[in-house]
């Protein structure tokens, strides 16, 4: 994307020539600090995302898990201000070293799809019925690259060869693509313009494991080949793991463990993090494979948050200090934090046998 400031570098060309490099001291390509969401006002705010901090480098995978209701899609839609307006942002969302937030609306159309693009939640539900894909993909092409309509076209076909589908595919309405082909018609479509991040928002909720396997494959793929930035969202650490390089963990709007995604799968430091990655069985894992272990209870309504650690009602080694005290995020080895009383603590073992 064309920076505004003198401390950004100009992004590639939508149509596809590399542009400048970044020189040493940049900023990362994606930063956001202390991001909170709230729906609503007055008496009724509803805080969706909770004073959230993330990082992301060029060619840097980083993933993002959780249950259902957690503010993994909210934050997702954030980064590119792309909430209905009853929801109010604070913080910062540095992208390239601009922040979004700040941006005036003909910037901030500049940004999506050429700065960033978004691979939405299911597929069918975010593809325009009565429009042959071929013209979905071509439309962003026009809009940032002021290509000719034969030249939209014929990207549109090369970005389907891309994704692994056949040119001929763009004449094609999506209900006649099966759910696979249509995922990989978004992918496309979120590849347009040449953005320098790509967040994937359950990028392979419904699908097959098979047809799952080769959508994962692809993305890691595209990510190496062109060196842009993923944020994959999934509930499914097994996933994210053999996925991305960093994985965060989310709970009632805020991060309360990140780290290596393999070290946070196979060694979680905080308690939901833990039963999270119990509740998926392991190749090999005769324990796990017949005996996964749930999480009894829900997340907590936003709106009625508990007090203290607000995982505290459904963590099995709570202390009674949890009730009322709210833990920050807390080394646990190198580049692993995890926001728990227990993180490191010398008592930690005596504390849980008391309880």
């Amino acid at each position: 994307m064309t920076a505004t400031t003198t401390t950004t570098t100009p992004n590639p060309d939508p149509s596809g020539s590399p542009g400048p490099s970044k020189p040493v001291g940049d900023p990362p390509l994606l930063e956001v600090r202390n991001l909170t969401v709230t729906y609503g006002g007055g008496a009724d705010a509803v805080p969706a995302v909770r004073g959230v901090d993330l990082r992301v480098e060029a060619g840097q995978k980083l993933g993002i898990a959780g249950e259902s209701g957690c503010g993994k899609s909210t934050l997702a839609l954030a980064l590119l201000r792309l909430l209905p307006a009853t929801a109010t942002l604070s913080g910062e969302i540095l992208l390239d070293g601009e922040d979004v937030l700040t941006m005036k609306w003909g910037r901030l159309r500049a940004v999506r799809w050429a700065g960033a693009s978004i691979v939405f939640q299911g597929a069918m539900h975010s593809l325009n019925a009565v429009h042959r894909v071929g013209d979905q993909i071509a439309e962003p092409v026009l809009l940032h690259s002021r290509a000719t309509p034969a030249a939209a076209r014929k990207r549109a076909g090369e970005l389907l060869e891309q994704v692994g589908l056949p040119a001929a595919r763009a004449q094609s309405y999506p209900h006649e693509l099966s759910g696979g082909q249509r995922q990989r018609v978004m992918i496309a479509m979120a590849l347009a313009c040449d953005p320098l991040l790509i967040v994937a928002d359950e990028p392979t909720t419904a699908l097959d494991v098979m047809i799952q396997a080769q959508i994962l494959r692809l993305i890691e793929a595209l990510v190496a080949d062109q060196g842009v930035g993923l944020i994959m969202i999934s509930h499914d650490l097994a996933v994210l793991a053999d996925t991305c390089d960093r994985l965060s963990v989310m709970y009632a709007g805020r991060v309360v463990e990140e780290g290596p995604a393999r070290q946070v799968y196979t060694d979680a430091r905080h308690p939901y993090g833990k039963a999270l990655s119990a509740a998926f069985p392991r190749i090999g894992d005769l324990s796990s494979r017949h005996a996964p272990r749930g999480l009894p209870g829900d997340p907590p309504d936003p709106s009625a948050l508990p007090g203290g650690c607000t995982f505290h009602p459904r963590c099995p080694v709570a202390l009674d200090s949890c009730a009322t005290e709210d833990q920050e995020l807390r080394g646990s080895g190198a580049e692993h934090r995890a926001a728990c009383v227990l993180v490191d603590a010398p008592a930690a073992d005596d504390a849980r046998s008391t309880t």
